[in-house]
C-alpha cells in the first residue's frame, strides 16, 4: 500500500482537512482539534504534534501528541491520542507506521516517554507499548488502560 506519513507542521494547509477528520472520527469538537493544531503549528513547544497518513490527497489516518488525554492522571504526560486508520485502510500497517513515527519524531524533539489510553488488548504491544496501569477516563464508568513507550 502507498501512503505517506506527514507532521501537520510540514504541511500546515491541512489543518482544516485534519481538524475535521479528527473531529468526524472521535466527536471531540472541532474547535479543539483547531486550537490544538494551531499550537502545533505555532512550534513553540514539543507538544502538542499531529500526524496524519496520507493516500494522496485522503487522509487514511492519523494520531496526535497532547498533553493529557482526558483522564485522572495527570502525571502521566504526554499522550498519544486520537489513532485512527480508515476501516478500508487497516490491517496494512498505517497505525503502527504512525506510531513508530510519532514516536521518533518525539525522542528528536528531546520526549523519550508517551502515554497512550486505550480500551483495546493486544494491540499496542506489536508496536513496542507496554500495558503501564489503569486510569480513570473523564466522565466514564469504568478504568481504562494506559500504556507506555520509551524510547532507546
Amino acid at each position: 500500500m502507498d501512503y505517506s506519513i506527514i507532521r501537520l507542521t510540514d504541511k500546515p494547509g491541512l489543518k482544516e482537512q485534519a481538524a475535521q477528520w479528527f473531529h468526524e472520527k472521535w466527536g471531540i469538537p472541532l474547535d479543539a482539534y483547531k486550537e490544538s493544531m494551531e499550537e502545533c503549528l505555532w512550534k513553540r513547544n514539543p507538544v502538542p504534534q499531529w500526524y496524519l497518513a496520507m493516500d494522496q490527497e485522503r487522509i487514511i489516518g492519523g494520531l496526535g501528541v497532547i498533553e493529557n488525554d482526558f483522564h485522572d492522571r495527570k502525571d502521566l504526560t504526554p499522550n498519544v491520542c486520537a489513532v485512527y486508520t480508515e476501516k478500508d485502510k487497516r490491517c496494512n500497517g498505517v497505525a503502527g507506521t504512525l506510531l513508530y513515527y510519532a514516536c521518533a519524531d518525539m525522542k528528536e524533539k528531546g520526549i523519550d516517554t508517551l502515554y497512550l489510553l486505550t480500551d483495546h488488548t493486544s494491540f499496542y504491544e506489536r508496536y513496542g507499548w507496554e500495558f503501564f496501569c489503569m486510569v480513570q477516563g473523564d466522565g466514564e464508568p469504568t478504568l481504562s488502560r494506559m500504556y507506555i513507550h520509551k524510547s532507546n
